[in-house]
């Protein structure tokens, strides 16, 4: 057995797996399929047509690099004592490192050339325009437009509407409604105080607010938490009201049609909670059911009626617009529950942090442009190196629920396989993404990423100052953490060869146990401190590498039709669940099987 065995062997053996299909499909074919391969533009505006990234010289070029790749860290390094200088960026106020990839100067040249033929530039400026790049719904994509400063020289107006002064009129509302519950003006029905905020969502309404709400916990006003239900399971709702005092709860009812099967039901089940509650406790007595509602939810919605109906205060519900995604939406009043709990000021902080790296991605040139060139650093590691999932790996606790949050982001969005025209995409798109924070994975999955067969790019985030100073007899414990977090991309990177192993005195036999290949794909991400502003440019960071992927790919990353199939079965089965043997007489045999195996064990 060659012990020295390098990681070449193995990447060219998944390089050369991976690309079969790619290699062996014409281009003709793929041009017949996709379309032109350059962009259209009329009137000012860009039409469907999508260019198809495998017929452009820039995709020949990365696969021709391809088939001359030899990854060897050590020796790059060591033959460049530049290399990290010349992959290392500025965002704001992120330092992101890109030198431990499996990248040379002419691979990255190669992708700003992908890059420049698929119209990357045209349709970010397309995306910030407000043209209606979700051409599925035929909708703005305008998350951007959440974070613009009140103060723009230059409004913008799409479709008529004045974007700016509509987002920062909801702004307004919100903030003052932030301030009335955080002073103690807005109380509940018997004039306590508002102690926990129980923001009732789910998807975009529920993740985004829940990860921001863990990762700026520091920053909560004493004596007022939030809480968050998004699962329709009845034991969410139950465990986190289970302990709370209904005469100090307010409700968040986020749901922009407020017709979110999941979120109404979960809504319905927590008013009959607050309302017997507050019965058993005689504190309704001589009040109406309808006030207590009143006084302890409220909705962020559009569909007033329906919020009427169910009877919250019209003027209690916060709106927001088609053109803002759910999994975008956490920047809108989708974070109420934020607003108050944190404070409108810090609320303020993390949208400027959004803004700055927007800014970035907007103006910085794509060869100095971090998001542009994490997007297509994914496109490199997915569709020619076969890399088919993506760790986000946080050193803080407090984003623990990052890669959560990744999930819904990258997956929803450009989980797709037609292109924005409705073809047959013939190349790979998307990628799993997963993670956990810390030193944890280091004791879990990090021996796949180290040594396992797969090649698992991965993004490793960490910060300068802790929110936590703390010591270990004279260690600091901060730096402990932090020698973790850069002794784990050097090991990534270059690995241990057998001849290191055996001069350690290691028994042969074990010796290919203990031999790390490298090569393995890393990216590093810093900043000096976990603020609010630096976490909204983490967040508005992966919405652009998401969207320069999905601009690669020529798909719609801002639709999500894969979602709705389930929902809609899930309607049809339930008459089958609750017993209707009719309905379950036209079920297949499986679905038959498992619902019937439901009816006889329920007790």
């Amino acid at each position: 057995m060659n012990i020295d065995i390098s990681f070449t062997t193995y990447i060219h053996r998944f390089i050369h797996s991976s690309n079969i299909v790619l290699r062996t499909t014409p281009v003709a074919r793929c041009e017949n399929q996709l379309g032109s391969s350059t962009s259209k533009w009329e009137d000012g505006l860009m039409t469907n047509n999508i260019v198809n990234p495998t017929s452009t010289e820039a995709w020949k070029e990365l696969n021709t690099q391809l088939s001359t790749l030899n990854p060897d860290l050590r020796a790059w390094f060591e033959k460049d004592p530049q290399r990290a200088e010349k992959f290392s960026f500025t965002a704001a106020d992120l330092y992101v490192d890109l030198s431990k990839n499996l990248i040379s100067e002419q691979i990255i040249q190669s992708l700003l050339k992908l890059a420049n033929d698929v119209g990357l530039e045209e349709r970010r400026a397309a995306m910030f325009a407000g043209e209606h790049i979700n051409v599925t719904e035929d909708r703005a994509v305008l998350h951007t437009a959440l974070r613009r400063p009140k103060d723009v020289s230059e409004k913008l107006v799409v479709d008529g509407q004045n974007i700016d002064d509509d987002v920062h009129e909801v702004l307004a509302k919100v903030y003052d409604f932030a301030d009335r519950v955080r002073s103690g003006e807005w109380t509940g029905i018997t004039g306590k105080k508002i102690e926990t905020v129980v923001n009732i969502g789910i998807g975009g309404s529920d993740l985004g607010p829940v990860m921001i709400y863990e990762a700026l916990k520091p920053y909560a006003q004493d004596g007022l938490e939030a809480r968050f239900i998004s699962n329709i399971d009845p034991t969410d709702a139950a465990e986190t009201v289970a302990d709370l005092d209904p005469e100090t709860t307010l409700f968040i009812v986020a749901s922009k049609t407020f017709g979110t099967l999941e979120t109404l039901t979960n809504a319905r089940v927590c008013r009959k909670w607050l309302l017997d509650a507050l019965r058993e406790s005689g504190a309704l007595e001589g009040k109406e059911d309808n006030d207590a509602v009143a006084s302890h939810f409220v909705a962020v919605s559009t569909a007033l009626d329906k919020v009427e109906a169910f009877g919250i205060n019209p003027q209690n519900a916060f709106g927001f617009w088609n053109w803002v995604g759910g999994r975008y939406s956490v920047d809108s009043a989708i974070g109420t529950s934020l607003a108050v709990v944190l404070g409108p000021d810090v609320f303020e902080e993390l949208l400027a942090g959004f803004h700055a790296m927007d800014e970035h991605f907007r103006t910085a040139p794509l060869a100095e442009n971090v998001p542009a060139l994490m997007g297509l650093l994914n496109i490199w590691n997915v569709n020619f190196l076969g890399a088919e999932t993506h760790a986000v790996l946080p050193y803080d606790q407090y984003l623990h629920r990052f890669p959560a949050y990744l999930q819904q982001l990258t997956m929803e969005s450009n989980g797709k396989g037609v292109t924005a025209e409705g073809q047959p995409v013939i190349y790979n798109t998307g990628e799993v993404f997963w993670g956990e924070p810390g030193t944890n994975g280091q004791h879990a999955f990090y021996q796949l990423i180290h040594q396992g067969t797969r090649i698992i790019p991965a993004d490793f985030i960490a910060f300068a100052n802790p929110a936590h100073a703390t010591k270990d007899g004279e260690q600091d414990v901060h730096e402990l953490f932090l020698a973790n977090f850069f002794a784990q991309t050097k090991a990534l990177a270059f690995g241990k060869t057998a001849e290191e192993v055996r001069a350690e005195g290691t028994e042969e036999a074990i010796v290919p146990a203990r031999v790390f290949t490298g090569n393995r794909p890393t990216t590093s991400i810093m900043a000096s401190k976990l603020t609010p502003s630096v976490l909204g440019q983490l967040i508005a960071l992966y919405e652009h590498i998401t969207f320069v992927q999905g601009a690669v790919w020529g798909i719609d990353s801002f639709d999500q039709w894969g979602v709705e199939l389930g929902k809609q079965l899930a309607l049809q089965l339930a008459p089958a669940v609750a017993g209707d043997r009719e309905v379950l007489g036209e079920q297949d045999s499986s679905t038959q099987a498992l619902i019937g195996f439901y009816l006889d064990q329920r007790k």
